[in-house]
């Protein structure tokens, strides 16, 4: 018997004070917990584990990454002590042959993932395996890599990739309520509008995300527009594409977020 092929989501994470706090974004997060089929395991891809070449964790018991700082203490006190799995980080490995992917043993889970997933399923019973995003390579790359994990979809796996469409902390008004750029409000506009896309990947408009005039503003980095690639990229043809959130915060930051299937 063939099993349910999982979601791939991407979700805006915004500030780690989610965690802590209840708003739109954390009761669309549970929701979606709630309602999606449950899975046997997550492959999570976070915009804050960017590294040099590819690495999964393979450890049975990952860590709590705190990779934050200035933030109220009951955050730091904060665990989420999902397991690992060992046996999907190889099963991710030989997906993505013959690319090399270091099984890693030191990382854990960064607040990318953790702190969407501590919504979703607060019990963190199902194992997490986290994928890194890879500094060195174009857009193309990352959204074709998507595609080599779809297959895991068909296997109890669901892909929940983690980051903001627009993130510009630089310019980012962090006191009271802040209209969005127009930059801003225009490249989330056209991510929005672009996610149901069809057609040779090299000319999807979401992976030549930088021909849009407020790209880079939107991303003076790319790490965390990176990882809807992978959700894009595992979608698979003419399969539902919808958007679970949305919203400019702090006037440059996006918090819109992506679920194929």
């Amino acid at each position: 018997m063939s099993k349910l092929r999982m979601p791939a989501l991407f979700l805006g994470h915004g500030s780690p004070m989610n965690v802590l706090e209840e708003n739109t974004w954390t009761q669309t997060w549970r929701r979606l917990g709630e309602t999606l089929p449950r899975p046997e395991a997550i492959l999570a891809v976070s915009a804050h584990w960017y590294t040099n070449g590819t690495a999964v964790t393979a450890m049975e018991k990952p860590r709590t990454i705190h990779d934050f700082g200035g933030f109220p203490q009951a955050l730091f006190d904060t665990h989420y002590p999902a397991p690992g799995s060992p046996a999907l980080a190889r099963k991710i490995a030989d997906a993505l042959s013959p690319l090399a992917v270091q099984q890693d043993l030191a990382w854990g889970l960064d607040h990318g993932s953790w702190g969407v997933l501590i919504k979703m399923y607060p019990d963190a019973d199902i194992p997490v395996v986290q994928l890194s995003v890879d500094a060195t390579k174009p857009p193309l790359w990352h959204f074709e890599l998507g595609r080599k994990l779809a297959a895991l979809r068909e296997q109890g796996v669901m892909i929940v990739a983690s980051g903001n469409v627009v993130h510009n902390l630089r310019t980012a008004r962090f006191q009271g309520e802040a209209e969005p750029y127009p930059w801003a409000r225009s490249f989330d506009r056209y991510v929005r509008d672009n996610i149901g896309w069809e057609g040779p990947a090299e000319q999807h408009p979401l992976v030549n995300f930088m021909q849009h005039d407020g790209a880079a503003l939107s991303n003076p980095t790319p790490e965390h527009y990176l990882p809807l690639l992978y959700v894009l990229g595992a979608r698979e043809p003419d399969e539902a594409v919808s958007i679970p959130v949305e919203g400019l915060i702090m006037g440059s930051l996006s918090m819109l977020s992506v679920q194929a299937g």
